[in-house]
């Protein structure tokens, strides 16, 4: 009953930028998490970003902290990632993800998000 769908991704240049989508679709969800988790080939999926869907708070990762920008659009149901000053590090799958009853203790932790999208593939060329 609940569906993500990822877009945005592609090839880039070192140093250029992208911007993800996910439009969430299905029941509504309760006070609910969404954002983005990230794998590499032969890495396990890593925290991007995440925000509390009716706050608008965001979470960073270290690593993107200052780079990317987590936003929402609550109206269309869709949650942004703007990309910039991207790195071939950055480079890898893209997953859209969502939880409900999220509690700020585990909001980064991938095991405890239920809904999934297909994934958008971002490359960041060398």
């Amino acid at each position: 009953q609940v569906q993500l769908e990822e877009s945005g991704g592609g090839l880039v240049e070192t140093g250029g930028s992208l911007r993800l989508s996910c439009e969430r679709s299905g029941r509504t969800l309760d006070n609910s998490a969404m954002g983005w988790f990230r794998q590499s080939p032969g890495k396990e999926r890593e925290f991007v970003a995440v925000m509390r869907w009716s706050s608008g708070t965001p979470y960073y990762s270290d690593s993107v902290k200052g780079r990317f920008t987590i936003s929402r659009d609550k109206g269309k149901r869709t949650i942004y990632l703007q990309m910039n000053s991207l790195k071939p590090e950055d480079s890898a799958v893209y997953y859209c993800a969502a939880r409900e009853r999220v509690i700020t203790s585990t909001i980064t932790t991938k095991e405890t998000y239920t809904f999934w999208g297909q994934g958008t593939r971002v490359t960041v060329a060398s």
